[in-house]
């Protein structure tokens, strides 16, 4: 593939789960794109984060390890990067690689809000793994939320909502709570008889406990078929997003107008139309006028798209570029 240094953007999205890179040119067209492991510095380490992203890099741009630097600029969003010091440690690492003329560094959360929105102002709320949320204001003002888990006040994220099935099943089983739906399917899930084979098999550790994510997309489904303690767990679920939004319109002023809401990541785009219709029903509580979506294109194409921002592309050119990608990335 005849990658050049010149008009040629380097575009990063690395999440707890996965990792993408798009090669895009300043014209929106896709140069080349990787798929791998999650890269979030986080959870495997700056060093660790780096040869990852090293790799994919190279494996979009075959051909140019040799002869660096290889494009203008390097737009890179990871989860992770909560605080100013975790994007300078990881700014220092990628710089020295010398993949680019210029780079910029950032939460993923910030790359899902540009992905879903036509100049990158307003809220994003991102739920995988984890859950984050982030907002840009229209003079550039932000307000961000760390995403450490319990001790930064999280609640949420695939995981989270995972082990709230596995907790309601295991009372439901044992006397301790009501009965639920969620105990047979939990069972029925890992191939057991009862829960508490499911417990075993976790403490022993014959079963992963990152098993323990696929237990979020079946409470959902035993929400949405009528389980009063599910559905329980999903409006928290739908209540925490909700929150997350409404303070972060309010912080930045947004609550009139027509801000713009997006929602992203494994656990949002999988809930389906009746949580996100929830959802927006109460963030229109605080912006009458706000416009919520179900971002349609990868996070990666945000951080592209921030990156063609640096050089004043035409706005045609950007939606060049998300047509080409709705195509290519789903």
């Amino acid at each position: 593939m005849g990658v050049t240094p010149a008009g040629t953007v380097i575009a990063i999205d690395g999440g707890n789960s996965k990792t993408d890179v798009l090669v895009v040119s300043t014209e929106g067209d896709v140069l080349g794109r990787s798929r791998g492991p999650g890269a979030s510095p986080q959870n495997i380490g700056v060093a660790a984060c780096v040869e990852v992203l090293e790799g994919l890099v190279l494996q979009a741009m075959p051909g140019v390890a040799g002869r660096r630097p290889f494009a203008v600029h390097t737009s890179a969003y990871l989860a992770g990067l909560d605080f100013p010091r975790e994007e300078e440690v990881l700014h220092t690492a990628l710089a020295a690689r010398g993949w680019s003329d210029t780079l910029t560094v950032g939460n993923d959360t910030l790359a899902l809000l540009r992905a879903g929105t036509a100049d990158g102002v307003g809220v994003a709320v991102v739920c995988g793994a984890g859950i984050n949320c982030a907002a840009i204001g229209p003079d550039g003002a932000t307000h961000r939320f760390p995403a450490l888990g319990k001790i930064s006040g999280d609640w949420g994220g695939g995981y989270r909502l995972g082990e709230e099935a596995l907790w309601w099943a295991v009372r439901a089983e044992d006397g301790r709570g009501p009965g639920t739906a969620l105990r047979s399917a939990v069972a029925t899930e890992f191939g057991e008889e009862s829960v508490v084979d499911v417990v075993r098999r976790l403490h022993f550790a014959e079963l992963p406990r990152a098993g323990i994510h696929r237990l979020c997309p079946l409470l959902f489904r035993v929400a949405a078929a009528g389980d009063e303690v599910a559905q329980n767990v999903v409006g928290r679920f739908v209540e925490e997003v909700s929150v997350l939004v409404a303070v972060a319109l309010r912080k930045l002023g947004l609550t009139a107008g027509t801000p713009e809401v997006v929602l992203g990541g494994g656990v949002l785009t999988g809930v389906g139309p009746p949580v996100i219709s929830e959802v927006e029903r109460r963030c229109l509580k605080v912006a009458p006028g706000a416009v919520v979506r179900v971002v349609d294109v990868d996070p990666v194409v945000g951080s592209a798209l921030f990156g063609l921002d640096r050089f004043g592309v035409p706005d045609e050119v950007k939606a060049h570029l998300r047509a080409l990608t709705r195509r290519m990335l789903r």
